[in-house]
């Protein structure tokens, strides 16, 4: 058996265990370098917001069973999509493949801020009053939903190999969790890691309370594409200790941080504050 089948039999196996694998480096790490002190609790934050992770999970696979990987599969056998239709070397094409997505994550990001109803249901992932690894994974069900069927379409197009979506759905998740970590770098490792991966300070600017600040550093994986379209931002002005997480009107923890108020946020308060096609900011930028 060569390493492509390999992957393929194991799949399931593969992204559990890099998912939880990470998730207890992460979380360790956490407790040994704190880059802020939490002002909620954690049990209860992590108990409601891993709640939400099952649930997600779990409507995922009872709606696509085959997920990305059959998709991918099909796109293949249909010979559909640019790599399926022209034949390029494994390599390239995988490489190029994972590039491609995670800059459609970037431009579905950047989408959830700008128009109201997406950030409705986005709004649930930034109203977290604490920044950590269950952050990077806390989703509303209902964008969790449209988040993989924007991913179908895009492997539809792309017609990536097999593996690179194996690859890519295991990168996303270990690096959503890496960036949302409360984790102290020193200055010099993150200026280095910057160039290569969104690290925390990079994306623990896009939580802050201060919505211009909100609307920036939207890469989840790759740093690259918020340099390109100008929506970088490399420090929060009340700096990282200083700066408050989180949505200003929505500052309940009994709401926020509990996993019913987490599904109902998006159909409370305004629908608009936050998003960048406003014509002013409710905070100066630098």
């Amino acid at each position: 058996m060569n390493w492509q089948s390999f992957i393929l039999s194991n799949e399931v196996a593969i992204r559990l265990g890099f998912f939880f694998g990470v998730l207890v480096i992460i979380a360790l790490w956490e407790v040994k370098s704190p880059r802020r002190p939490l002002s909620q609790p954690k049990l209860l934050r992590w108990t409601h917001n891993l709640g939400l992770v099952f649930l997600n999970s779990a409507i995922l696979r009872l709606l696509f069973p085959a997920a990305a990987v059959g998709v991918a599969l099909f796109a293949q056998d249909q010979q559909w999509g640019l790599f399926n239709y022209f034949s390029f070397p494994l390599l390239f094409s995988a490489v190029i493949s994972v590039i491609l997505m995670d800059a459609v994550i970037y431009l579905q990001h950047v989408m959830a801020h700008a128009v109201p109803l997406l950030w409705r249901l986005h709004r649930v992932h930034h109203a977290d009053m604490d920044y950590d690894v269950t952050t990077g994974a806390r989703f509303h069900p209902i964008e969790i939903i449209l988040s993989m069927l924007i991913k179908f379409a895009t492997i539809l197009l792309l017609g990536p190999p097999v593996v690179a979506v194996v690859i890519f759905e295991v990168l996303l998740n270990a690096t959503a969790m890496f960036n949302h970590g409360n984790l102290k770098l020193p200055a010099r490792l993150d200026s280095l890691l910057r160039l290569f991966v969104v690290t925390p300070d990079m994306h623990r600017v896009h939580h802050s309370v201060d919505d211009d600040e909100t609307n920036s550093n939207f890469g989840f994986n790759l740093p690259w594409w918020d340099r390109l379209f100008g929506t970088y931002k490399a420090q929060p002005r009340a700096g990282h200790e200083g700066m408050t997480i989180g949505i200003d009107h929505f500052r309940d923890p009994g709401k926020v941080e509990r996993i019913w108020g987490m599904l109902m946020l998006p159909f409370s308060g305004d629908s608009a504050s936050y998003t960048i096609n406003r014509r002013s900011w409710k905070k100066g930028s630098d």
